[in-house]
């Protein structure tokens, strides 16, 4: 029988089944295409110390977590983006496995990590999640839904609950091996991180999906200090620039607001293949919020499409006009255009790099606030908060942040809108004024 008919028939969950099935509790239990046959003549007697084992540590935080995430999402206003999952199936346990997805804070990179952890995870039934998506047909649905192992890592997350006497990559490890011990009691001693999923992965037969959400969030907040961010790379290295990768994961989806650092003449991760607001093709629908799905929202909220689009239109991604998730939604439900682009201190560092004025700068944000677009070239650029030598680093940097549109065919940027219109005014006149 499957673990799915033994939970039944025990009145256990599945995931108790196939810690005891892992754990080598139940004789006979055998690992037959990646799950698990049990012996329909077993008797099963509940052993307290071997569930309490299981669920001692309360709910798991990085392996296998479920659908919760993606289930409150579904639970309000949703538009459908499951198409990025048809994508994602195409390029499992292929060459293009390995993808990284950059795009401005609020542009829904959680929304779409979520939903990829809820379709792929192994451990919930998530089938009523996608039905009425378009993913539901696609040939690949049935395939992957709910059939793999999921890491799913919050990079802000490990920074926001870092203790001042801890170390980060350290608690990163730590953190995540004790709860793949949860499944797979065997790695609990394991310091390292890729030593413990190599030893999962060959006891279970199965390779890992990762998700890592906020992957740059270490580069941004701890952008001054050497040492944590050579552990992070050295980290990411062992993961993705090592024999073992082909060997662990079947793939990795990345999302954050910066590209893959570029170090020297190779990155530590070149193998990724990324799209950015800079490329984005052919994810350019997926980084915000199409033009029809904006006008379908307005049409079903009675709001003005036209009044909306002239406040919040001006992304121009590949070949889609893109908007704002978080300001169209925002603006749909307090029936109201305004600034709801939630400042961080990317506004900050936005004033700094400006006031550098490299190559005039400032005039050319002047230009730009009379509608002018600006020539860039954003190949020098070195993906990261700190290396800004002159006028188009900054300008590419203001790309990836949001701050400003570019046009690929073109190879200008120029202000997307009159909510980001309306920031780029408040800082010149400040700078103005001193």
């Amino acid at each position: 029988m499957t673990s799915k008919e033994a939970s039944e028939k025990w009145n256990i969950s599945k995931r108790q089944v196939n810690y005891l099935c892992s754990s080598g509790k139940i004789p006979g239990a055998k690992l037959v295409n990646r799950k698990w046959n049990i012996p329909d003549d077993y008797c099963y007697k509940k052993d307290l110390q071997v569930l309490s084992s299981v669920s001692t540590g309360g709910l798991r935080k990085y392996v296998n977590v479920g659908d919760d995430g993606f289930r409150t999402i579904r639970n309000s206003e949703y538009i459908d983006k499951s198409g990025l999952i048809s994508f994602m199936n195409s390029c499992l346990s292929t060459s293009q496995k390995l993808i990284c997805v950059s795009r401005p804070r609020r542009f829904g990179k959680s929304f779409g990590a979520k939903m990829l952890c809820a379709y792929y995870c192994k451990e919930c039934d998530s089938k009523d999640l996608f039905d009425d998506l378009t993913i539901a047909k696609d040939k690949s649905f049935k395939t992957h839904l709910n059939q793999h192992d999921v890491v799913y890592l919050d990079m802000t997350f490990f920074i926001s609950t870092l203790k001042d006497d801890e170390d980060l990559i350290d608690k990163i490890e730590k953190e995540v091996i004790e709860d793949l011990s949860d499944i797979f009691p065997a790695v609990i001693n394991d310091t390292s991180l890729i030593n413990a999923f190599s030893k999962y992965v060959a006891f279970n037969g199965q390779k890992l999906i990762l998700i890592i959400d906020e992957w740059d969030a270490p580069f941004r907040e701890f952008k001054d200090n050497a040492e944590i961010l050579e552990k992070y790379i050295n980290l990411l290295r062992s993961l993705f620039k090592s024999n073992f990768t082909d060997r662990l994961f079947d793939g990795v989806y990345m999302t954050g607001i910066l590209p893959i650092k570029k170090y020297g003449h190779e990155s530590t991760m070149s193998d990724f293949f990324e799209y950015s607001m800079v490329e984005p093709r052919p994810l350019q629908e997926y980084i915000g919020f199409t033009e029809k799905e904006v006008a379908g929202l307005c049409k079903k909220h009675d709001i003005n499409f036209e009044e909306l689009k002239s406040w919040y239109d001006g992304y121009h991604v590949g070949d889609e006009h893109i908007f704002n998730p978080k300001s169209v939604m925002e603006s749909i439900l307090r029936k109201k255009l305004s600034n709801y682009w939630v400042k961080t201190e990317t506004y900050e560092s936005l004033r700094d790099y400006i006031d550098m004025n490299f190559d005039g700068l400032k005039d050319a944000v002047v230009d730009m606030i009379g509608g002018a677009s600006i020539k860039v070239d954003t190949n020098s650029f070195q993906n990261d908060l700190t290396s800004m030598e002159n006028r188009d680093d900054v300008l590419t940097l203001l790309i990836h942040l949001g701050y400003l549109a570019y046009d690929e065919d073109e190879e200008t940027v120029s202000i997307p809108n009159g909510e980001i219109k309306r920031e780029f005014v408040k800082i010149v006149q400040k700078l103005q004024s001193r």
